[in-house]
């Protein structure tokens, strides 16, 4: 069987997702696959942070800015999909105060809204947090439920006339001479394209291999713990330079605990390693105490879809966070074909953005970006958001008990 679609995307995180939402509302007609359910990747296993730009504030300012932006939007246009904790990052006793006046003034600079409170002030809104808080930054962190997005997402695609096919693995692009054509699926069909979007995260450079092009992926593993503490109504970040166990995201009747970072060769052969778990919980149980004895309902990782063109040394988590958008047609001579990789979950909708930007242009296609304006599919219907969850296979484990 072969099919023929204006754009062809690869991928149904987010990313993919939101770039095939982007385009239908220019008037595009798209086809989205992925080789399992949507979000099945990176997206499904993040920990459900919807970042202030807080955590970046002092290291990535760009990234810190995006995020103020995208979390603003999202509160106004994905309804049930996210929750509004707000975030404190915390100075304990063994922490650097100068660490946390420098983050103080890079949220300032970036244009995060920050307030502080003492450490007893703290403790009366969050009864949980650590005797030994000194102080804490206010910012505006949340959280946000990555199956549901990533749903609503894909129906407000389908909505406006998009092809969504899960289960559907790609086995490689498809070329004529220096252009993309489209890709051949598992299933023997094929879809031909005028062109195609690579959105499939830490296999984004599997992918760009079947048409003879290199990506300089650097996936990097991250181990999550949820545990049955209830009553944390705020995220909690360790205010010091980023590093393993410093975040703990609410929701209703347990927390999640994260994370680490090791690079990977395979985001899909790993060691999922017990040592890795039980550092973050001992880590996370100096911002959250009743975390150390806490039932552990679940473990899982994520591979983060890091590119990095550039040396980076030793630790990965000098890759940047910010994301990228690949022209192939004037970095590799190959037409027909854009990768966007890197990112975060929360700024999903301008990494499509920025896609759909270069995608259309190619294309001929002057409509304006409408996301930032328009809310999800079902964003204020909790029921039929989970009903979509089902119905694209689209459960994670960062949010499964919520759903």
């Amino acid at each position: 069987m072969t099919e023929h679609t204006d754009v062809l995307v690869v991928g149904g995180g987010a990313t993919g997702a939101g770039v095939a939402r982007d385009l239908a509302l220019r008037g595009v007609d798209v086809t989205l696959v992925d080789r399992d359910g949507l979000g099945s990747g990176t997206t499904g296993r993040s920990h459900g942070l919807l970042h202030s730009g807080a955590r970046y504030a002092d290291t990535t300012p760009e990234d810190a800015r995006e995020c103020v932006q995208e979390n603003e939007i999202l509160r106004e246009t994905a309804g049930a999909c996210v929750r509004d904790t707000g975030g404190f990052f915390v100075q304990l006793a063994d922490d650097d105060p100068e660490y946390f006046e420098e983050k103080l003034a890079a949220c300032e600079s970036a244009g995060v809204p920050v307030s502080i409170l003492d450490g007893d002030t703290a403790r009366e809104r969050e009864p949980g947090l650590a005797a030994d808080a000194e102080r804490v930054a206010v910012v505006p962190d949340g959280v946000v439920y990555p199956s549901r997005l990533v749903a609503a997402t894909a129906a407000d695609a389908r909505e406006h006339g998009t092809t969504i096919r899960p289960h559907a693995p790609v086995d490689g692009l498809t070329t004529d001479g220096d252009r993309v054509t489209g890709a051949t699926l598992a299933d023997g069909s094929t879809v031909n394209a005028d062109h195609v979007v690579n959105a499939a995260g830490a296999w984004a450079d599997q992918i760009a291999a079947t048409a003879g092009v290199a990506l300089d992926m650097h996936p990097t593993k991250g181990a999550m713990v949820t545990v049955g503490v209830s009553g944390v109504d705020t995220v909690l970040n360790r205010c010091r330079p980023a590093s393993d166990g410093d975040i703990v995201v609410p929701h209703a009747d347990s927390v999640v605990l994260g994370t680490t970072s090791v690079e990977v060769e395979d985001p899909d052969d790993f060691v999922e390693s017990t040592a890795e778990v039980e550092r973050v919980v001992d880590e996370c149980s100096a911002l959250l105490p009743d975390a150390a004895d806490a039932t552990v309902d679940r473990t899982y990782w994520g591979v983060r879809p890091l590119y990095s063109p550039a040396d980076y040394g030793d630790d990965a988590r000098g890759i940047s966070r910010g994301f990228y958008v690949l022209d192939h047609a004037d970095r590799d001579g190959l037409a027909g074909l854009t990768t966007v990789v890197g990112g975060k979950l929360t700024t999903y909708r301008l990494m499509a953005e920025a896609t759909t930007d270069l995608v259309a242009d190619r294309l001929g296609v002057d409509a304006p970006c409408r996301t930032a304006d328009e809310p999800l599919a079902a964003h204020d219907d909790p029921e039929r958001l989970d009903a979509l969850v089902a119905e694209f296979d689209a459960g994670g484990p960062a949010d499964a008990d919520v759903r």
